[in-house]
């Protein structure tokens, strides 16, 4: 493996302006306490900008700003038509800003450039024109009714009504994608939003604000607050925000449950897992190992979905294994900028010694390192690609989520035994690799996962509902699913 740590400087306009604030009503603001915090290039563990360092009185600003909004006779008098045309423009913004926005992407988050293009701003962008198309299709529905009242007819039907002021948090991995899977749907609803990024990567999400109002969006349909957890639980318990949507930690997000049961707002969580790859044993070998290896180290593994725990019939896993490990050894490993990297750094100094340390408790716990497992480099969170092996399934390698880019592999012996392992750890996706599809579609019903991919993994559309199940999440993002949790549901009965 080569570890090229180097990187390209870019004169980017948001980096020069100094210390950010918060996008509130519009315009920046200077965080009420004073507090700015470091955002830090992971590459090279230099700082590259200052983000306000949010509270809860910012947090209560923002969203008294949405409900402005979201109650402005000027927002409840747009169209159904202003609101798609508005999200087109936001959609064309976003690709016209796309080096910007993939260069803020790659130094704030150490993504890869052509990743963060890729998914954060083309893909990103085609998910912004989708849910435009939403804002005029939103329907509510005739009742043939059966009122016993005897003398009167009776007209009943439902309409469809945007729930108000929404908070999103947004995780640091995709924060701009994830930001538009949440923004574009509520937008689209009538709804207004409060957005807070994750305090390690504010940068594309403010920009992105900043876009809404070029796009046409008013005041205080879009607000920004930076920051650490006191905002997010601020919002999380703000009266008047009536659903909040996060991406994050399982333990984070049954904190923001709570807070959303105890005023009875509504609430969808994607909390992540430890997502299978199954390999059986008339599966293409070739083919299966580019697809896990592109599962488990797109973006250093810390993809939700990622591919991290591979579970291969027993005749064919050395076979497998030589392939992934080869593949792995051969990754290029360096800065995002440089077009030739093929493997980035982690997000922080805080996540990487998470990853680390557990890369040691695997080892600790007796499952065996069939390559990397080190540091790559003295500058920068590089970590190399990294495969276990442990056919008990009992190290905490093998069952819990590292989001990092840690591999490991488990050997089965018949169907059975794959559904079993499978399903024994969070349910947010898994993937099935075989040339018979008898067998897949006999397979599939029996995981317990939210999106299950066959011969491929990590492959989404914008119209198919994306989420997990059990501890992987409540509700659903993308699709039709996606728009109408934004909604609620108006009975209507005239008597007539």
């Amino acid at each position: 493996m080569e570890c090229t740590p180097t990187r390209k400087l870019e004169r980017i306009p948001l980096l020069l302006r100094g210390s950010l604030g918060h996008f509130i009503d519009g315009a920046m603001r200077a965080p009420c306490a004073g507090r700015h915090r470091a955002v830090v290039d992971p590459a090279t563990e230099l700082t590259i900008a200052e983000a306000a360092d949010g509270d809860a009185e910012d947090a209560r600003a923002a969203v008294a700003s949405a409900r402005a909004a979201f109650e402005s006779v000027a927002w409840k008098r747009t169209r159904p038509a202003d609101r798609e045309r508005m999200l087109c423009r936001l959609s064309e913004l976003v690709l016209a800003n796309g080096d910007e926005l993939s260069a803020l992407e790659t130094l704030q988050g150490g993504k890869l450039r052509s990743v963060a293009r890729r998914i954060d701003v083309e893909s990103g962008a085609e998910f912004v024109r989708y849910m435009a198309g939403w804002a005029t299709k939103l329907e509510g529905q005739t009742i043939d009714n059966s009122i016993p009242l005897p003398g009167r007819k009776w007209v009943t039907y439902t309409r469809r009504e945007p729930i108000g002021v929404v908070a999103a948090i947004v995780p640091w991995n995709f924060p701009l994608a994830i930001a538009l899977w949440k923004v574009a749907p509520a937008l689209a609803a009538g709804c207004t939003i409060v957005l807070k990024p994750s305090e390690e990567t504010p940068l594309t999400a403010l920009r992105l604000a900043e876009l809404a109002i070029e796009a046409g969006f008013p005041a205080g349909a879009l607000n920004i607050v930076t920051g650490g957890a006191e905002v997010g639980a601020a919002l999380a318990a703000h009266p008047d925000v009536r659903k909040i949507s996060f991406t994050g930690s399982p333990e984070t997000g049954k904190r923001v449950g709570h807070s959303a049961v105890d005023k009875l707002a509504r609430f969808t969580l994607e909390l992540g897992g430890k997502s299978p790859a199954i390999v059986l044993e008339d599966a293409d070998l070739d083919e299966a190992a580019e697809g896990v290896c592109a599962g488990i180290f797109l973006h250093q593994g810390q993809v939700c979905t990622a591919s991290s725990r591979l579970l291969v019939h027993r005749s064919i896993r050395d076979r497998l294994l030589d392939r992934l490990v080869r593949a792995a050894r051969a990754l290029r490993i360096g800065s995002g900028f440089d077009p030739r990297t093929q493997f980035g750094p982690l997000v922080s100094a805080r996540h990487f010694g998470r990853v680390m340390a557990a890369i040691e408790r695997g080892r600790d716990e007796g499952a065996s390192l069939a390559t990397g497992g080190a540091r790559c480099g003295e500058a920068g969170w590089f970590i190399e690609p990294t495969i276990f092996v442990d056919d008990s399934a009992a190290t905490s390698i093998a069952r819990e989520e590292v989001f990092g880019p840690v591999l490991t592999a488990t050997a089965f012996d018949d169907v059975d035994e794959a559904i079993r392992l499978a399903n024994d750890t969070p349910g947010l996706a898994a993937s099935v690799w075989t040339t018979n599809f008898s067998a897949a579609h006999r397979i599939v019903p029996r995981l317990h996962a939210g999106i299950v991919w066959v011969n491929s993994h990590n492959v989404l559309d914008n119209a198919l509902p994306f989420d997990g199940v059990r501890q992987s999440g409540v509700g659903r993002e993308m699709g039709r699913a996606s728009v109408e949790s934004f909604t609620e549901i108006k009975s209507v009965c005239l008597a007539v």
